[in-house]
């Protein structure tokens, strides 16, 4: 068996695991990156990157339906399902081998293959690719193993058309129906993206979620919004699946019956579970939080008081690209210049679904300062049903909530589903960041005609409300979805 000495090793290539193994090193560490799967990340390889693929080529055939009511009148639609699909894959590689690229310039001395396991809290077994195993002595550990797609026990034997969204990119065509089981993100997205492009979609979610909302107006008001578009199922339970033919027999029970559909298969998009159940962690000497997670500090990255940092998607913490990457540029410094711990930059929470319109949180959410224990806050809001400049691009659906602290007047976070919400959220996430008053932010330029006077006009709301001291929160909102 061999065996390697090192000052640091990190568990994983991805985001998280390439920002860690280059910050460690920049310490001066000796530092050794041990990836288990094919380098590539999340992101590139069946995350992000392929995701807004397909759903660029589904915009421009969604442009096509629309034109007509502009007064252009397109000649017969016509979607080509390999050619769609070769893009996305062509592009996906292209995106892919611009991170292979950096991997190649880390020394090979550094890069192992295989899967790490605890055995000890300083030392990793490596079974790797190729080889006898590795024994690693590590004076610290980054784990960055990531995630993979939730997969549900109802579905297990109803064969190979049961799905996760990392199959989807290697279609070679669009298939002619597809049931995605959840409304979160990358449900929303994909599924909405292939209803535009011909395929039969149905969604369903076991409750009234509506990707990451949880203000109660804006979640009814995206469940309005999809539902003229998609075909929804809230408050649907999965009771079983089945294998008949080519298809795959769906049942599901809603308002108490039971409802069976076929579909070429059902594309399980129920969240993702972080890769921390077959690491060992028995032997590390971590304390474990309810879901197998290590616990740790959100500042640090820190899994206790120990050696071992914990970055990306394996944390659970934020599981989005820029939060990993910030992750693993906090564990990977402290990793490299422990015991010395320092507190991280930690950015002001952005997350969005680019369905149309988009979905996007920011800051504080409204679940976040309704807390048991938080104080009153006010709230601002907007439709974009009147909006000028959502009305000239017929994109004018969805709403904008803002929220600011009373007495401060301190800007504290927004959920929406808007027209442009991904610009809409970086705006106002600066915003919350720069640690602006809502007075402030109405003091900035606001041009004519932009989605961004929709902004302004709730901000105007928002200034109104926490000089009268009014809340505007209803207590009798009903469940959306419902």
């Amino acid at each position: 068996m061999q065996k390697m000495k090192v000052d640091v090793a990190v568990i994983g290539a991805g985001t998280a695991g390439l920002v860690a193994y280059r910050a460690a090193v920049q310490q001066g560490a000796r530092t050794v990156l041990i990836e288990g799967g094919e380098y590539g990340t999340t992101c590139a390889r069946v995350g992000c990157m392929p995701s807004k693929l397909l759903i660029a080529a589904a915009e421009a055939a969604h442009m096509l339906d629309l034109a007509p009511s502009f007064g252009v009148h397109p000649g017969e639609k016509r979607i080509d399902g390999a050619a769609v699909m070769e893009r996305v894959r062509r592009e996906r590689d292209r995106f892919v081998g611009f991170v292979l690229d950096g991997v190649a310039t880390i020394p090979d001395e550094d890069k192992l293959r295989g899967h790490a396991r605890f055995l000890e809290p300083h030392l990793l077994r490596v079974e790797a690719e190729g080889g006898e195993p590795v024994e690693i002595e590590a004076a610290r550990i980054v784990i960055a193993t990531g995630s993979a797609p939730t997969q549900l026990p109802v579905l297990a034997d109803a064969g190979p058309g049961v799905i996760t969204s990392d199959d989807v990119f290697e279609w070679r065509t669009l298939p002619g129906s597809v049931a995605v089981i959840g409304t979160g993100v990358i449900g929303l997205e994909l599924g909405q993206a292939l209803a535009r492009l011909g395929v039969r979609v149905s969604l369903y979610a076991r409750g009234g979620s509506v990707a990451q909302l949880t203000d109660p107006v804006v979640l009814r008001q995206a469940g309005r919004v999809l539902r003229e578009e998609l075909d929804l199922h809230f408050q649907s339970e999965i009771v079983k699946a089945s294998r008949d033919g080519d298809e795959i027999v769906l049942c599901t029970i809603e308002g108490g019956e039971e409802r069976c559909a076929r579909f070429d298969f059902v594309l399980q998009a129920a969240g993702r579970t972080p890769n921390v159940h077959d690491i060992g962690l028995e032997h590390s000497g971590l304390a474990l939080g309810p879901n197998g997670v290590p616990v740790f500090d959100k500042r640090t990255m820190q899994c206790g008081n120990s050696h071992i940092f914990i970055a990306g998607d394996a944390n659970q913490e934020r599981p989005v690209l820029p939060e990993a990457a910030d992750h693993g540029k906090i564990a990977g410094d402290n990793a490299g210049r422990y015991p010395d711990i320092r507190p991280g930059m930690r950015r002001t929470a952005l997350t969005a679904a680019f369905t149309e319109p988009n979905i996007v949180t920011l800051g504080a959410g409204y679940k976040d300062l309704t807390a048991p224990g938080k104080p009153k806050f006010a709230i601002g809001e907007v439709s974009f049903e009147n909006q000028g400049r959502s009305r000239v691009m017929l994109q004018n659906q969805g709403i904008l909530r803002v929220y600011g602290e009373y007495v401060s007047g301190r800007f504290l976070g927004a959920e929406m589903i808007a027209p442009r919400g991904e610009h809409l959220g970086h705006l106002l996430s600066w915003a919350v960041q720069a640690g602006l008053t809502v007075d402030q932010m109405l003091e900035m330029p606001f041009y004519h005609p932009v989605v961004e006077e929709g902004v302004r006009t709730a901000l105007r709301n928002l200034a109104a409300n926490i000089v009268k001291g009014t809340s505007d929160i209803d207590p009798d909102e009903v469940e959306p979805g419902t």
